[in-house]
């Protein structure tokens, strides 16, 4: 409905409703009804609200016996109209809204629904971009079905997900994604390799496998050609994989590796299966304030907290443009030289550290490896000492 019809229905000779502002804002751009057919009837009286952020004074005039029924229709209307618009649905009856990068997109019927079929007969990296998405926190939920179609005797497990935070090119992207072949693997190593997180370049599964090992990856129960329901929840540098409409994430990471903060969404499949997409909805939410580009020079105090217990420190650092250079000191050692990297502040810091002999494991040393954000004058992320322990480690910035 056009701005001035809206107006028109709102100050109409049959509703004797005036507003201080005007009453196309309060209803919004998208404004589809008139005050008439939201109140049912005319009201009585003077009062104040709150919507958008600004104070609003409405007077109306009474006919009617239930005014203020009406009136919280109103509100609850203009409510509802703003949170919808962070809303959007994709139902994938089609292939409209795809924007395809090195895969094919089919609309077709799968398992009884409508959906979209992605292939890659190439041996590139690809996906296709849901139109129109730009995303940085909120919630992705979709359903998700796998066919293998490499042949007999060839080992595939699958992969097939949802990415996020993705550049138009996939040049980079941080992703989700399911192994329903490995979930009833006879090998326990094999089943714990069922659903994965990655970070598209910098960070694919064999990296992160073999820096953290079963960090960023862990066992679910999944099926092939069966739909299942995936839900992926963003929050700041945290993400939550839910499986199934189940309550408790079966994958939990705290500290995105990727440098992008928002992005599109897409779906992503791989070569020798097909990869089937059924009823998207991506629900945006207000970002947390965070921003990268932090620096990593300072003095910091450091908690490692592992399953070997806690271990506090004290970094002293120094940066020349990605190279990091300073000292360790406090539980693992005193003044041990610390080295590493910085990036738009990600970090990762080495050193040698001390095994205290009170410890679990032999005493002796061992090289530690720090790895996460620095935001501001906080910091945090995952921390080992080889072979001896693993955990997280968090700090904080001395004035």
């Amino acid at each position: 409905m056009a701005g001035a019809r809206c107006r028109e229905q709102v100050t109409g000779n049959r509703e004797d409703i005036r507003f201080r502002e005007s009453s196309l804002f309060l209803l919004g751009s998208g404004c589809k009804r008139s005050a008439h057919s939201l109140l049912g009837e005319r009201m009585d009286g003077i009062g104040a609200f709150h919507v958008g952020g600004q104070n609003k004074m409405y007077r109306v005039t009474r006919v009617g016996s239930r005014p203020l029924q009406a009136f919280a229709m109103l509100v609850a209307w203009v409510g509802f109209g703003q949170a919808a618009s962070n809303v959007q649905t994709f139902p994938l009856s089609d292939t409209k809204d795809l924007v395809l990068v090195n895969v094919k997109a089919d609309a077709v019927e799968y398992k009884g629904r409508k959906a979209v079929r992605l292939t890659n007969e190439t041996q590139k990296d690809g996906f296709a971009l849901l139109r129109g998405t730009d995303f940085q926190d909120g919630i992705i939920e979709g359903d998700i079905a796998l066919k293998i179609t490499t042949p007999p005797g060839v080992r595939m497990p699958g992969f097939v997900g949802f990415a996020f935070r993705a550049r138009q090119d996939a040049s980079r992207y941080e992703l989700f994604y399911l192994r329903p072949g490995n979930s009833h693997s006879d090998d326990q190593e094999m089943r714990n390799h069922s659903v994965q997180y990655v970070s598209e370049p910098d960070f694919d599964w064999y990296k992160l496998r073999q820096e953290w090992p079963w960090v960023y990856e862990t066992y679910a129960e999944l099926q092939t050609e069966t739909w299942t329901k995936v839900k992926i929840e963003v929050k700041g540098r945290s993400a939550k994989l839910y499986l199934n409409g189940s309550e408790q994430p079966s994958l939990v990471v705290d500290g995105l590796k990727g440098e992008d903060l928002r992005g599109g969404v897409a779906l992503w499949g791989y070569q020798g299966e097909e990869a089937y997409f059924s009823n998207l909805r991506i629900t945006n939410s207000t970002p947390l304030p965070v921003k990268n580009g932090s620096d990593a020079a300072g003095t910091w105090q450091v908690r490692f907290s592992s399953y070997a217990g806690n271990f506090d420190g004290t970094l002293q650092l120094t940066r020349d443009g990605s190279k990091v250079a300073g000292t360790w000191s406090g539980a693992l050692g005193n003044t041990r030289p610390v080295t590493g990297t910085w990036r738009d502040g990600y970090v990762e810091f080495i050193f040698n550290a001390v095994w205290p002999s009170q410890g679990p494991g032999d005493a002796g040393t061992g090289a530690a490896k720090l790895a996460g954000w620095i935001d501001g004058d906080s910091a945090g992320g995952r921390m080992k000492v080889e072979g001896l322990a693993d955990g997280r480690w968090t700090a904080t910035r001395k004035p």
